[in-house]
């Protein structure tokens, strides 16, 4: 089902200007089976909460004005989730760690910053589709992983010390997830060749880099089999059309793939023509105090 052409805003702030001072208070207040889009206007500000988007709650977007007033950051880990009453649960694991989890439909975002201040991996695309572009992502370790099919277009990936950007876990040759990067750029901490593009989380990895800017800091060889050499003949890591010092196809390793082309049109994440999912979804504009 789709949203209703109407458009509901509410509005964030914590000086109490707002409709709700939390965002996790406007999220609450979005009716349980919304088939309407709800706009949640995030004032500028800090805000240390975690979020969750359960998947009763569809249609949300949230807005901010610029991305580096508007911060939504908490302190998880996988061995410790606090809640922002004080407590903690031990050993909460991966998936229930996020700072900011989603998991409705239809959800979109826009000029927010999400910000996990522990030290741990940052973008889990666990499942389902998503669409990122123009977005800044910094990490370390695995640091954008899961089992989705996402296409991130001219979005910056910065990698912050020794690990791997991706770790995507595909696990059959019939399921159609992966990551598609198109058009990024690929930054490091000044030193040469300490990342590498990614490594395999489930023996089908997928991961595509096309036309991607990549600094000294990727390891030449390029791609990582996460220590089982059997995964060499499974994974499917693409490389087409980079460029960069941390490029280097002579150098990459030998089980690395070219044929990249079927990945590089929006069909690969929206296959439906006469229903495009990226066109359905855009973020709707709308006056900030409407």
């Amino acid at each position: 089902m789709e949203a209703s052409h109407s458009v509901k805003v509410i509005t964030v702030s914590q000086d109490g200007k707002g409709d709700y001072r939390t965002v996790q208070e406007a999220i609450d207040a979005v009716p349980v089976g919304n088939t309407r889009r709800t706009v949640i206007r995030v004032a500028p500000g800090i805000y240390r909460q975690p979020v969750y988007v359960a998947k009763t709650k569809r249609f949300i977007t949230l807005a901010g004005i610029f991305l580096e007033d508007t911060v939504l950051t908490w302190n998880n880990t996988a061995t410790r989730i606090q809640h922002p009453k004080g407590e903690k649960v031990i050993g909460g694991g991966t998936f229930g760690c996020g700072s900011t989890i989603v998991e409705g439909e239809d959800f979109i975002a826009e000029n927010i910053t999400f910000e996990n201040s522990s030290p741990q991996d940052t973008l889990y695309l666990h499942y389902g589709k998503q669409y990122f572009r123009d977005c800044y992502i910094e990490g370390s370790v695995d640091f954008i992983f899961g089992n989705s099919t996402a296409l991130l277009e001219h979005c910056h990936i910065h990698c912050k010390s020794q690990g791997f950007i991706t770790a995507q876990s595909r696990k059959s040759p019939h399921e159609t997830t992966g990551f598609v990067f198109q058009r990024c750029v690929i930054t490091g901490n000044g030193g040469r060749e300490y990342a590498y593009l990614g490594r395999p989380w489930g023996p089908f990895a997928r991961v595509v880099f096309a036309f991607t800017y990549m600094d000294p800091c990727i390891q030449l060889a390029g791609w990582n089999n996460w220590g089982n050499a059997d995964n060499e003949k499974t994974a499917c890591f693409f490389e087409y059309r980079c460029f960069g010092p941390g490029y280097c196809r002579s150098k990459r390793v030998k089980w690395a793939r070219e044929e990249a082309e079927q990945f590089l049109l929006h069909s690969f994440i929206d296959p439906e023509a006469n229903k495009p999912w990226l066109a359905q979804r855009m973020a709707f504009k709308v006056p900030y105090f409407a």
